[in-house]
């Protein structure tokens, strides 16, 4: 049975690592739903999230191999903790006097707003769960939308629940040092 998994990894903040994640999902029958990367509260570290279509062997192979790559520093599958996920999209919609009115009266039922008005075109942002994103884009249709751009998942842990690279500097030090011996 193919469901969706999320999957956040947090990652040394250099080049080439993207490279390295991307190429665990060569194998055959894996379908990368959504990959994006970001910079985090520390310079030397970014956070990857990672959504992928697929069985639970799969997601379960993506963790495996995400452990192995030297420059990951801690992966976790956030599908059984309470967490939060988000997605951003710009949406452009045709426009005129007439439909303009309606268009922004949509946009006020989702979290989304108005970021460029030109005489036939309104550029929406919006910014919530994928679901929303999708209901808005669906509503959108009939006026014409003129160009798309999804940015992308991200997701973090509720309350207390945190990624923490902090508790983990000694034992990312050895991983580095025994990496490095088997070279």
């Amino acid at each position: 049975m193919t469901d969706r998994y999320t999957i956040t990894a947090m990652v040394e903040n250099r080049p080439g690592v993207l490279n390295r994640v991307v190429s665990i999902f060569r194998r055959p029958g894996l379908n990368l739903d959504s990959l994006t990367v970001g910079r985090t509260e520390r310079p030397d570290v970014g956070r990857m999230t990672v959504v992928l279509e697929g069985t639970k062997r799969d997601a379960a192979h993506v963790e495996r191999e995400l452990r192995k790559l030297i420059h990951v520093i801690k992966v976790e599958d956030v599908n059984g903790t309470p967490h939060v996920c988000r997605d951003l999209a710009l949406i452009k919609v045709k426009a005129t006097q007439d439909t303009r009115s309606q268009i922004l009266q949509m946009c006020g039922h989702y979290p989304a707003r108005v970021v460029d008005v030109a005489m036939k075109s309104v550029l929406i942002e919006i910014a919530g769960e994928e679901h929303e994103i999708d209901g808005l884009t669906k509503l959108l249709q009939p006026f014409g939308i003129i160009e798309m751009v999804r940015a992308g998942v991200v997701a973090m842990g509720r309350a207390e629940h945190i990624l923490d690279t902090h508790r983990e500097q000694s034992s990312w030090a050895e991983r580095r040092l025994r990496f490095s011996k088997a070279s």
